[in-house]
């Protein structure tokens, strides 16, 4: 089978972080919410066999809460915890295997994302750092020291769970305004002891949290972190202003023991600093020397929040401007999102240069698991 000239890039073999793939493609992790009871089932096994069986490197699933009451935002998010739910996501790595690929849970807590109506039977209150929303409101008390080390287990657990029942990797979800980011974020990290304060000051939490999975891993399984500057509520803020405030940043979580680190953007193309080319995974890798995942509208026309325009979607793009990145080695992977969420086969296509077979992203496709 021939591979397209201008996709070989992204069909290299990757050896590196002490994850082994077959290619550069990694499925991005995207909420589906299909999981009853926390529980997956046969279909979405089924969701994630598929991509591996057209070529995926590696799948990287939607995010599954930690064992924790109040880990989940929404209903139907699977939980990475409990008999039922860890059988089931043996189920899925099997199909995963069968299939040729490999697969990492992404570890989850919400933080004060989580909003109680969505749960009437729950007296589980969102939690966070100080207890503040993304706008900065009060919405519970501060976590105590001992509920952090608590927290800081249940990820040690989640990532001990996914080592046995077979995974090849674990990602760790420090992004997007969740848990792990809320201590990183000065407008809801009001801390004052050693889990607050500076910007190196804030990575506390998430360096103890990195050291606890490795702890329960061993020196051998592969760790990703997947970060972002922003943040739902403020796509231009920045945790980082230039690269020596990103060196401070991930210099301590890097040290922990990540392996990965997967810097999430709305455009993979946009520079994250002024004065160079270089985008927030390219970044990271120079920093850190670690291998990264870059991402964020990869192979669509339009970014993930067209999703709230009613009729938007997105379109097949061209990824001739990623393959050069790639080529040069600003990045090591690259995670997609919607584009294989519609297009279970985009990998394949990609591959074997059958573009004009690509099938656009839908709000649609949201609805179902294809």
């Amino acid at each position: 089978m021939t591979i397209s000239k201008s996709a070989a890039a992204l069909f290299k073999p990757f050896e590196g972080g002490r994850l082994n793939l077959e290619n550069r493609i990694v499925m991005a992790p995207m909420t589906r919410g299909f999981s009853p009871a926390g529980v997956p089932g046969p279909d979405v096994a089924g969701y994630y066999r598929r991509r591996a069986e057209n070529g995926v490197g590696l799948i990287i699933t939607e995010g599954t809460v930690i064992n924790h009451p109040a880990a989940a935002a929404d209903l139907g998010v699977p939980h990475f915890y409990g008999e039922e739910a860890l059988q089931g996501w043996a189920r899925v790595v099997r199909e995963v295997h069968e299939a040729g690929g490999k697969i990492a849970p992404q570890i989850w807590h919400t933080g004060t994302a989580r909003e109680r109506e969505k749960f009437p039977e729950s007296n589980a209150d969102p939690i966070g750092p100080s207890g503040l929303s993304l706008t900065g409101e009060p919405v519970s008390e501060p976590l105590t020291v001992e509920e952090i080390h608590g927290l800081v287990q249940a990820y040690a657990q989640a990532a001990a769970d996914a080592k046995r029942i077979g995974f090849d990797a674990v990602e760790i979800h420090g992004a997007h305004g969740y848990l792990i980011d809320q201590f990183f974020w000065n407008f809801t990290n009001k801390r004052t002891d050693k889990y607050g304060g500076d910007l190196v000051g804030r990575t506390r939490f998430a360096v103890e949290v990195i050291e606890a999975v490795r702890a329960a891993v061993g020196p051998d399984f592969p760790i990703i972190f997947r970060f972002s500057q922003w943040k739902p509520v403020d796509y231009g803020v920045k945790l980082a202003a230039n690269p020596e405030e990103l060196e401070r940043f991930l210099t301590p979580l890097s040290e922990a023991g990540v392996d990965i680190f997967h810097a999430s953007t709305r455009r993979f193309w946009e520079p994250e600093f002024e004065g160079s080319d270089l985008n927030l995974a390219g970044w990271t890798q120079k920093l850190t020397g670690k291998p990264t995942i870059t991402v964020g509208s990869v192979g669509l026309d339009s970014d993930f929040t067209s999703l709230f325009e009613e009729g938007k979607g997105g379109q097949a793009a061209s990824i001739d401007n990623l393959i050069e990145r790639l080529e040069r080695g600003e990045f090591d992977l690259v995670a997609v999102g919607r584009a294989l969420l519609s297009d279970p086969a985009w990998a394949a296509k990609i591959r074997d240069d059958r573009t004009e077979e690509l099938e656009p992203f839908t709000r649609e496709a949201l609805a179902t698991l294809i």
